[in-house]
């Protein structure tokens, strides 16, 4: 039996594609390397480069590999893009998720866990974000995400798909043992741009907005350790095969940094100063969202081990001057 990792050749699926290796699981990849990289995953998961929108491949794979439980990675991720393209995302995260779903449910696959996200919630206050809050997205992003977690719903009722819905928040850092991180060189990430920004990769860092309403006026956010997310999906699969019920469930530490103090540490760790440059906000973007995030920690007994901003940006820098180490292979 295998798990189906989609976009496992991306940031956070080829860190799964590891816990599973680890975990002594078969895995297999879907990825159609648009922002993966083949060389990001080890020799033991099998790839298969396609689109995970593809019924006919996503049923070949569930057939030949036995596949009995899907994660789903899959996305396009960036909040300014969603608003300038929504119908590029909703294709790729709406439409083809739910063609997955379906191939899912075709194939008798019994367990799928959704790689959500906060953005779901929307414009919230600086208190910490429940999975009960009422949801209300302000980006075709965070829509089309939220449109997934209804079709998976409803394909749990209708045909007893079981699964976990994880919400992240701000994704971080990278593998501790050096196998994996953010590679993708235009990545929007916070810690990812100004890591690049310290070892002279980019010219400055923007940050946009300094008028929120939060302690320095940047925008608040929780930031998550990869490696930590990976295993919740871990956890939420041995829920899963243990019988467990659908869940919908928070990822994050349940405390907020803002954009300058994130730069701030950055600055500090890496030894370097850089030109940090102030921009008006940008459209999407809510002032702060931090996770109420006890209820995974009850519901699927996940321990974080990774809760230490500076190491997940010391993580970050490793990564990025090993990146530059293989560009210059």
């Amino acid at each position: 039996m295998a798990v189906l990792v989609t976009g496992g050749a991306g940031y956070i699926g080829s860190h799964m594609a590891l816990a599973l290796l680890d975990a002594g699981e078969e895995v297999v990849v879907i990825d159609n390397l648009s922002t993966g990289f083949d060389w990001a995953l080890p020799p033991e998961a099998r790839l298969v480069v396609g689109d995970m929108g593809d019924p006919d491949l996503i049923g070949r794979v569930i057939r030949e590999h036995r596949v009995d439980a899907i994660a789903h990675f899959a996305a396009k991720i960036v909040v300014p893009e969603s608003v300038a393209d929504p119908l590029g995302y909703y294709l790729n995260n709406t439409v083809k998720s739910r063609a997955l779903i379906e191939a899912a449910v075709r194939g008798g696959v019994e367990r799928f866990i959704f790689s959500s996200t906060a953005a779901v919630y929307g414009d919230v206050d600086t208190k910490p974000v429940g999975e009960d809050r009422p949801l209300n997205p302000v980006s075709p992003y965070g829509r089309s995400k939220l449109m997934t977690e209804w079709m998976l719903a409803d394909a749990g009722r209708a045909h007893g798909l079981r699964h976990v819905v994880l919400r992240y928040f701000n994704v971080a850092g990278a593998d501790p043992k050096g196998r994996s991180g953010q590679s993708t060189a235009n990545a929007t990430h916070l810690i990812k741009v100004a890591a690049q920004t310290a070892l002279g990769d980019r010219p400055c860092i923007e940050v946009f907005g300094t008028d929120y309403p939060t302690p320095d006026g940047s925008c608040l956010r929780d930031y998550i350790q990869v490696t930590d997310l990976a295993q919740a999906h871990m956890d939420a699969l041995a829920h899963l095969r243990q019988g467990g019920e659908s869940l919908t469930l928070n990822c994050g530490y349940g405390r907020g940094y803002s954009v300058l103090e994130v730069i701030d540490v950055v600055k500090r760790v890496s030894g370097n100063d850089f030109e940090v440059r102030l921009s008006p906000r940008r459209p999407g973007d809510p002032a702060a969202i931090v996770a109420k995030a006890d209820r995974i920690r009850e519901r699927l007994g996940w321990r974080p081990r990774f809760d230490d901003l500076n190491q997940i940006v010391a993580q970050a820098l490793a990564w990025e001057r090993s990146l530059k180490v293989r560009n210059h292979l």
